[in-house]
C-alpha cells in the first residue's frame, strides 16, 4: 500500500530535486514518449502505469503553466541555474530549450500556450544577448579606465598622462 498519490509521490521525489522550474519543465517533457505517453518506471511500477501517466500529464501541464506565469526577470535568474546544472551556457540550454519547444508542450496543449511557450523562450534567448552585450560593454569602458577612476580620454584631455 503506497501513502501518496502517484502525483504526490512524482512531486516529493522527482520534482523535488529538480532545481529550476525550466529544467523540470524539461524533465517532464522528457518522460514523454513519441506517442505522447507518459513513462516512468518507477511510478508505474508503485502506482500503475495509468495513473502514473495521468500524474506525470498533470503535473506537466502545471509546469507550463507556473513557467507561463513566472516574470521574464525570475525566468532569466532560472536559465542561469537550469543551465548550470545542465552543464551547459545559458545561450547552449536556450537554443537547447527552443530546439525541443514543440516536444516541451503536454499533449493536447492549445494554440496560445504554444505561441505563448513559444515567445518567452525567444524572449529569453534575446534577453540573455542583451544581458551578455552589456556586460562585455561595462568589461571594455573598465579596461579603459585607471585606478583613479579616470579614463585614458580624460587623462588626455586633462593634460595627464597614465
Amino acid at each position: 500500500m503506497t501513502l501518496f498519490s502517484a502525483l504526490e509521490d512524482l512531486q516529493r521525489t522527482t520534482l523535488r530535486v529538480i532545481t529550476g522550474s525550466l529544467r523540470r519543465l524539461e524533465y517532464l517533457a522528457q518522460l514523454k514518449d513519441r506517442k505522447g505517453e507518459y513513462l516512468h518506471w518507477g511510478l508505474a511500477r508503485v502506482h500503475g502505469k495509468d495513473r502514473a501517466s495521468a500524474a506525470i500529464a498533470e503535473s506537466h501541464r502545471g509546469q507550463v503553466s507556473r513557467v507561463l506565469s513566472t516574470p521574464l526577470r525570475d525566468l532569466l535568474g532560472d536559465v542561469g541555474s537550469s543551465s548550470q546544472e545542465a552543464g551547459l551556457s545559458k545561450e547552449e540550454y536556450l537554443a537547447l530549450l527552443i530546439s525541443r519547444f514543440p516536444h516541451l508542450l503536454p499533449p493536447g496543449s492549445g494554440a496560445a500556450t504554444n505561441r505563448h511557450l513559444n515567445s518567452v523562450l525567444q524572449a529569453l534567448s534575446s534577453l540573455n544577448c542583451a544581458q551578455n552585450r552589456a556586460s562585455v560593454g561595462q568589461s571594455a569602458a573598465l579596461d579603459d579606465t585607471d585606478a583613479s577612476g579616470l579614463s585614458k580620454t580624460d587623462e588626455s584631455e586633462n593634460g595627464t598622462k597614465k
